[in-house]
């Protein structure tokens, strides 16, 4: 029996699974409000208080897995957006737990992608995919992920990284504008920067900038909260805004070429996956083109981009099957 958990700063997902000759069988999983709770521990009892009874004793657990939002040293964590101190030994000690591992979320999405099944992705190109070959995983959201994956010992191992912060690399004209305007913010700009819900504000802000009308009242009020990104990519969905419409496109553009960039550096054969919370929300503009025209267009590597498969994962809990993965191991 096994215990996985995707830890977020508002929401966490716990699921209790058994080992079976075909993998993983969920046997229970529950949503939890993160911020009800003081910590971890209460809300791993309560969870296993609620367990569907059996008239037996309540089940053995014999490792668990938490990917959790934020850094993890030690066996410790810091949730980024709670006020959580996430400690891997007090867990085990407190809920009889005999293994308990804590990885970064983003860490847990990377050991997820193994679990994925075809109706778990859109696929953006086919490719040539090389069985065992090494695989690459971003995923914009609130910031940017990025970790490789390389085949050791029967399964893809996760190389994480802070490859989100590595510099923005502009392609044209506009991107250096672009890269001008954020550096009066910011100073140094990071792929981050560009690439997330605050980025993809920056994007509209600098267009706006450059070219003023008057924004529908819906995005006009949005603007300067936490909806701003959500508004923004939804009025160029819906067409509404012929601004963030643009802003939307140089979006997925400027994702294109770091995603190509990524592939390049890891040479990945096995594939590149697109995760994180916004591109499941901006699929059709994801498959429209200038994301895979980005993702190709590298000179004397066109041809060779053209042969690494690119796919989007659609599936939410991602992060929960890749704790389960690092459980059950």
């Amino acid at each position: 029996m096994i215990l996985a958990g995707d830890i977020g700063g508002t929401k966490t997902w716990l699921r209790l699974a058994a080992g079976t000759a075909g993998g993983l069988r969920t046997l229970h999983e529950q949503r939890f409000d993160s911020a009800a709770f003081d910590g971890l521990v209460p809300m791993i009892r309560e969870f296993l208080a609620g367990l569907p009874q059996s008239g037996s004793a309540p089940p053995a657990i014999r490792s668990a897995c938490f990917g959790v939002a934020g850094p993890v040293s030690g066996g410790q964590a810091s949730l980024t957006n709670l006020a959580w101190r996430v400690d891997a030994d007090e867990i085990g000690r407190q809920c009889g737990i005999a293994k308990v591992v804590l990885i970064n979320d983003f860490e847990a999405i990377g050991y997820g992608i193994e679990a994925l099944d075809a109706a778990d992705i859109a696929t953006l190109q086919a490719g040539q995919p090389v069985a065992r070959a090494p695989r690459a995983v971003l995923g914009a959201g609130t910031g940017l992920g990025v970790c490789f994956l390389v085949w050791c010992e029967g399964h893809y191992q996760v190389i994480p990284t802070e490859a989100g912060h590595v510099d923005f690399a502009p392609i044209d004209e506009q991107q250096m504008e672009l890269l001008r305007f954020l550096q009066k913010r910011f100073g140094r700009v990071s792929c981050e920067r560009v690439l997330s819900g605050p980025g993809l504000v920056g994007i509209f802000e600098f267009l706006l900038e450059a070219a003023p009308h008057e924004l529908a009242p819906e995005l006009a009020q949005a603007l300067g909260s936490a909806a701003a990104a959500a508004a923004i990519s939804q009025a160029a969905i819906d067409g509404k805004d012929a601004l963030a419409r643009r802003a939307l496109q140089l979006f997925v553009r400027i994702y294109g070429a770091h995603a190509g960039n990524l592939a390049l550096t890891v040479l990945a054969r096995g594939g590149v996956f697109v995760a994180g919370g916004i591109a499941p929300r901006i699929i059709e503009e994801l498959r429209a083109g200038g994301f895979m025209r980005a993702f190709c267009d590298k000179g004397r590597y066109v041809a060779l981009q053209s042969t690494i498969p690119v796919h989007v994962v659609m599936n939410p809990q991602v992060g929960l099957l890749g704790a389960a993965m690092v459980a059950s191991r």
